[in-house]
Protein backbone atom coordinates (compact mmCIF):
# COMPACT_ATOMS: atom_id res chain seq x y z
CA UNK A 1 0.00 0.00 0.00
CA UNK A 2 1.15 3.52 -0.84
CA UNK A 3 0.13 6.99 0.36
CA UNK A 4 1.23 10.51 -0.50
CA UNK A 5 1.93 12.89 2.38
CA UNK A 6 1.52 16.56 1.48
CA UNK A 7 1.93 19.88 3.25
CA UNK A 8 1.17 23.51 2.43
CA UNK A 9 4.43 25.46 2.32
CA UNK A 10 5.78 28.90 1.50
CA UNK A 11 3.24 30.42 3.90
CA UNK A 12 5.71 31.85 6.40
CA UNK A 13 5.21 29.32 9.18
CA UNK A 14 8.96 28.77 9.63
CA UNK A 15 8.86 24.96 9.56
CA UNK A 16 9.43 24.45 5.84
CA UNK A 17 13.08 23.37 5.93
CA UNK A 18 12.52 20.86 8.73
CA UNK A 19 9.22 19.57 7.34
CA UNK A 20 10.35 19.05 3.74
CA UNK A 21 12.32 15.80 4.35
CA UNK A 22 9.22 14.25 5.97
CA UNK A 23 6.73 14.84 3.13
CA UNK A 24 6.42 13.67 -0.47
CA UNK A 25 4.41 16.54 -1.99
CA UNK A 26 4.62 20.29 -1.35
CA UNK A 27 1.79 22.72 -2.10
CA UNK A 28 3.46 26.09 -2.55
CA UNK A 29 1.58 29.33 -1.85
CA UNK A 30 1.36 31.48 -4.98
CA UNK A 31 1.02 34.97 -3.51
CA UNK A 32 -2.75 35.49 -3.19
CA UNK A 33 -3.03 34.36 0.45
CA UNK A 34 0.66 34.15 1.38
CA UNK A 35 4.11 34.17 -0.16
CA UNK A 36 5.66 36.09 -3.03
CA UNK A 37 8.05 35.49 -5.90
CA UNK A 38 11.04 35.05 -3.62
CA UNK A 39 9.37 32.63 -1.19
CA UNK A 40 8.03 30.65 -4.16
CA UNK A 41 11.54 30.33 -5.56
CA UNK A 42 12.98 29.35 -2.18
CA UNK A 43 10.27 26.73 -1.65
CA UNK A 44 10.81 25.29 -5.13
CA UNK A 45 14.55 24.99 -4.54
CA UNK A 46 13.96 23.32 -1.19
CA UNK A 47 11.52 20.82 -2.69
CA UNK A 48 13.90 19.97 -5.53
CA UNK A 49 16.75 19.43 -3.07
CA UNK A 50 14.68 16.83 -1.22
CA UNK A 51 13.04 15.17 -4.22
CA UNK A 52 9.58 16.35 -3.17
CA UNK A 53 6.82 16.71 -5.80
CA UNK A 54 5.94 20.36 -6.39
CA UNK A 55 2.39 21.66 -6.57
CA UNK A 56 0.71 25.05 -6.83
CA UNK A 57 -1.48 26.23 -3.96
CA UNK A 58 -3.72 28.97 -5.43
CA UNK A 59 -6.20 30.95 -3.36
CA UNK A 60 -8.84 33.60 -3.41
CA UNK A 61 -7.20 37.09 -3.33
CA UNK A 62 -7.33 37.40 0.45
CA UNK A 63 -3.99 38.04 2.15
CA UNK A 64 -5.71 39.87 5.02
CA UNK A 65 -7.49 36.70 6.17
CA UNK A 66 -5.03 34.08 4.88
CA UNK A 67 -7.41 32.99 2.14
CA UNK A 68 -10.13 31.95 4.57
CA UNK A 69 -12.82 34.47 3.60
CA UNK A 70 -15.79 33.21 1.57
CA UNK A 71 -16.13 34.93 -1.80
CA UNK A 72 -18.66 34.80 -4.59
CA UNK A 73 -16.68 35.64 -7.72
CA UNK A 74 -17.63 35.08 -11.38
CA UNK A 75 -16.38 31.78 -12.75
CA UNK A 76 -14.25 33.56 -15.35
CA UNK A 77 -12.57 35.60 -12.62
CA UNK A 78 -11.72 32.46 -10.67
CA UNK A 79 -10.46 30.83 -13.86
CA UNK A 80 -8.16 33.78 -14.63
CA UNK A 81 -6.89 34.13 -11.06
CA UNK A 82 -6.18 30.42 -10.77
CA UNK A 83 -4.41 30.30 -14.13
CA UNK A 84 -2.34 33.35 -13.15
CA UNK A 85 -1.16 31.79 -9.89
CA UNK A 86 -0.40 28.36 -11.33
CA UNK A 87 1.41 29.93 -14.26
CA UNK A 88 3.60 32.04 -12.00
CA UNK A 89 4.75 29.05 -9.99
CA UNK A 90 5.18 26.91 -13.12
CA UNK A 91 7.54 29.54 -14.57
CA UNK A 92 9.69 29.47 -11.44
CA UNK A 93 9.69 25.68 -11.31
CA UNK A 94 10.75 25.48 -14.96
CA UNK A 95 13.49 28.06 -14.45
CA UNK A 96 14.87 25.98 -11.57
CA UNK A 97 14.93 22.84 -13.69
CA UNK A 98 11.92 21.14 -12.11
CA UNK A 99 8.46 20.04 -13.20
CA UNK A 100 5.16 21.19 -11.70
CA UNK A 101 3.19 18.08 -10.74
CA UNK A 102 -0.11 19.11 -9.18
CA UNK A 103 -2.51 21.84 -8.10
CA UNK A 104 -4.30 22.01 -4.77
CA UNK A 105 -6.48 25.05 -3.99
CA UNK A 106 -6.09 26.73 -0.61
CA UNK A 107 -8.45 27.60 2.22
CA UNK A 108 -11.89 28.87 1.33
CA UNK A 109 -11.30 28.40 -2.40
CA UNK A 110 -10.71 24.71 -1.64
CA UNK A 111 -13.71 24.46 0.68
CA UNK A 112 -16.15 26.22 -1.62
CA UNK A 113 -14.94 24.21 -4.62
CA UNK A 114 -15.64 21.06 -2.63
CA UNK A 115 -19.35 22.06 -2.63
CA UNK A 116 -19.87 24.32 -5.67
CA UNK A 117 -19.72 22.66 -9.12
CA UNK A 118 -19.34 25.89 -11.12
CA UNK A 119 -16.43 27.07 -9.00
CA UNK A 120 -14.85 23.61 -9.16
CA UNK A 121 -15.22 23.55 -12.95
CA UNK A 122 -13.51 26.95 -13.26
CA UNK A 123 -10.51 25.68 -11.28
CA UNK A 124 -10.31 22.44 -13.24
CA UNK A 125 -10.50 24.35 -16.52
CA UNK A 126 -7.61 26.61 -15.46
CA UNK A 127 -5.49 23.60 -14.53
CA UNK A 128 -6.22 21.90 -17.84
CA UNK A 129 -5.53 25.08 -19.81
CA UNK A 130 -2.05 25.36 -18.35
CA UNK A 131 -1.13 21.68 -18.48
CA UNK A 132 -3.59 18.77 -18.90
CA UNK A 133 -0.96 16.50 -17.35
CA UNK A 134 -1.24 18.15 -13.94
CA UNK A 135 -2.91 16.36 -11.05
CA UNK A 136 -5.84 18.11 -9.40
CA UNK A 137 -5.91 17.56 -5.64
CA UNK A 138 -9.18 17.98 -3.76
CA UNK A 139 -11.19 16.80 -0.79
CA UNK A 140 -12.05 13.13 -1.15
CA UNK A 141 -15.46 12.65 -2.75
CA UNK A 142 -15.93 16.38 -3.40
CA UNK A 143 -17.21 18.45 -6.32
CA UNK A 144 -13.61 19.43 -7.09
CA UNK A 145 -12.69 15.81 -7.71
CA UNK A 146 -15.75 15.39 -9.93
CA UNK A 147 -14.86 18.58 -11.83
CA UNK A 148 -11.37 17.25 -12.46
CA UNK A 149 -12.80 14.03 -13.80
CA UNK A 150 -15.19 15.94 -16.08
CA UNK A 151 -12.24 17.92 -17.43
CA UNK A 152 -10.27 14.76 -18.12
CA UNK A 153 -7.66 15.48 -15.46
CA UNK A 154 -6.04 12.93 -13.21
CA UNK A 155 -7.18 13.59 -9.65
CA UNK A 156 -5.90 12.80 -6.18
CA UNK A 157 -8.37 12.55 -3.30
CA UNK A 158 -7.21 14.14 -0.06
CA UNK A 159 -7.89 13.47 3.60
CA UNK A 160 -6.78 15.49 6.62
CA UNK A 161 -4.86 14.12 9.57
CA UNK A 162 -5.93 16.86 11.97
CA UNK A 163 -9.42 17.90 10.87
CA UNK A 164 -12.85 16.80 12.01
CA UNK A 165 -15.33 15.33 9.54
CA UNK A 166 -19.08 15.50 9.04
CA UNK A 167 -21.21 12.43 8.16
CA UNK A 168 -21.21 13.30 4.45
CA UNK A 169 -17.39 13.30 4.31
CA UNK A 170 -17.03 17.10 4.33
CA UNK A 171 -14.84 18.90 6.84
CA UNK A 172 -16.22 20.48 9.99
CA UNK A 173 -15.89 24.25 9.34
CA UNK A 174 -13.09 26.00 11.22
CA UNK A 175 -14.36 27.67 14.35
CA UNK A 176 -17.00 25.03 15.04
CA UNK A 177 -16.61 22.39 17.79
CA UNK A 178 -14.69 19.38 16.54
CA UNK A 179 -13.07 21.19 13.60
CA UNK A 180 -9.52 20.47 14.73
CA UNK A 181 -8.04 17.29 16.19
CA UNK A 182 -5.55 18.41 18.83
CA UNK A 183 -4.62 15.02 20.27
CA UNK A 184 -1.75 13.46 18.28
CA UNK A 185 -2.69 9.89 19.22
CA UNK A 186 -6.21 10.41 17.95
CA UNK A 187 -4.98 12.09 14.77
CA UNK A 188 -2.62 9.21 13.96
CA UNK A 189 -5.32 6.63 14.69
CA UNK A 190 -7.86 8.45 12.51
CA UNK A 191 -5.37 8.80 9.67
CA UNK A 192 -4.56 5.09 9.69
CA UNK A 193 -8.28 4.28 9.69
CA UNK A 194 -8.77 6.48 6.62
CA UNK A 195 -5.78 5.05 4.75
CA UNK A 196 -6.29 1.38 5.64
CA UNK A 197 -10.07 1.15 5.82
CA UNK A 198 -11.39 4.11 3.83
CA UNK A 199 -13.48 5.57 6.61
CA UNK A 200 -13.39 8.20 9.34
CA UNK A 201 -15.56 8.70 12.41
CA UNK A 202 -17.55 11.91 11.97
CA UNK A 203 -18.34 14.51 14.59
CA UNK A 204 -21.64 12.82 15.47
CA UNK A 205 -20.07 9.36 15.76
CA UNK A 206 -21.19 7.96 12.40
CA UNK A 207 -18.66 6.55 9.93
CA UNK A 208 -18.03 8.62 6.79
CA UNK A 209 -16.53 6.96 3.72
CA UNK A 210 -13.36 8.51 2.28
CA UNK A 211 -10.90 7.56 -0.45
CA UNK A 212 -7.50 8.43 0.99
CA UNK A 213 -4.93 8.93 -1.76
CA UNK A 214 -3.00 11.76 -0.11
CA UNK A 215 -2.86 12.95 3.49
CA UNK A 216 -2.53 16.64 4.30
CA UNK A 217 -0.24 17.52 7.17
CA UNK A 218 -0.57 21.12 8.35
CA UNK A 219 2.92 22.49 8.86
CA UNK A 220 1.87 25.40 11.04
CA UNK A 221 0.64 23.38 14.00
CA UNK A 222 2.34 23.60 17.38
CA UNK A 223 3.73 20.07 17.10
CA UNK A 224 3.86 19.74 13.30
CA UNK A 225 7.33 18.22 13.06
CA UNK A 226 6.88 15.74 15.90
CA UNK A 227 3.50 14.72 14.51
CA UNK A 228 4.92 14.29 11.01
CA UNK A 229 7.57 11.93 12.37
CA UNK A 230 4.98 9.97 14.33
CA UNK A 231 2.81 9.63 11.25
CA UNK A 232 5.74 8.45 9.14
CA UNK A 233 6.65 5.89 11.83
CA UNK A 234 3.06 4.66 11.97
CA UNK A 235 3.00 4.18 8.20
CA UNK A 236 6.33 2.34 8.26
CA UNK A 237 5.17 -0.02 11.02
CA UNK A 238 2.20 -1.01 8.85
CA UNK A 239 4.30 -1.28 5.69
CA UNK A 240 2.57 1.67 4.04
CA UNK A 241 5.02 3.22 1.61
CA UNK A 242 5.01 7.03 1.51
CA UNK A 243 5.55 8.35 -2.01
CA UNK A 244 4.14 10.90 -4.45
CA UNK A 245 3.71 8.60 -7.45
Amino acid sequence: MMIDLNADLGEGCGNDSALMPLITSANIACGFHAGDAQTMRESVRLALAHGVAIGAHPSFPDRENFGRSAMQLPAETVYAQTLYQIGALAAIVNAEGGVLKHVKPHGMLYNQAAREPKLADAIARAVKSLDPGLLLVGLAGSELIRAGERAGLATREEVFADRGYQPDGSLVPRGEPGALIDDDNEAVSRTLEMVLNGRVKSRDGAWATVNAQTVCLHGDGAHALAFARRLRDAFEQRQIRVCAE
